[in-house]
């Protein structure tokens, strides 16, 4: 996985958050990056988070499994900030 596709999802997630984590054009460019990556963890864990973000359990659900991680307790901000945590100690 290149670390430069890594630094590009943690920055649309970023502004994904900053919008509130409402659906748009910052969605879409989480969506887009993880669909170029399906099959890696990394990306699929970010591709359910971004289905949690739409409102889509079933999708999500598939995509957690797929990523080997389990849908976040808290908030979706919450989710993100863990996340975002764990994403950046492999860059």
């Amino acid at each position: 996985m290149p670390k430069q596709d890594l630094a590009r999802l943690i920055g649309a997630f970023d502004r994904l958050a900053a919008n509130g984590f409402k659906l748009g054009a910052e969605w879409e460019a989480v969506h887009e990056i993880c669909q170029n990556h399906e099959g890696e963890q990394v990306f699929d864990w970010g591709h359910a988070l971004c289905h949690r973000v739409e409102g889509d359990d079933w999708n999500a659900g598939y995509w957690y499994r797929r990523a080997g991680k389990t849908i976040g307790a808290g908030t979706i901000a919450e989710e993100w900030t863990a996340m975002r945590t764990e994403l950046s100690e492999k860059l």
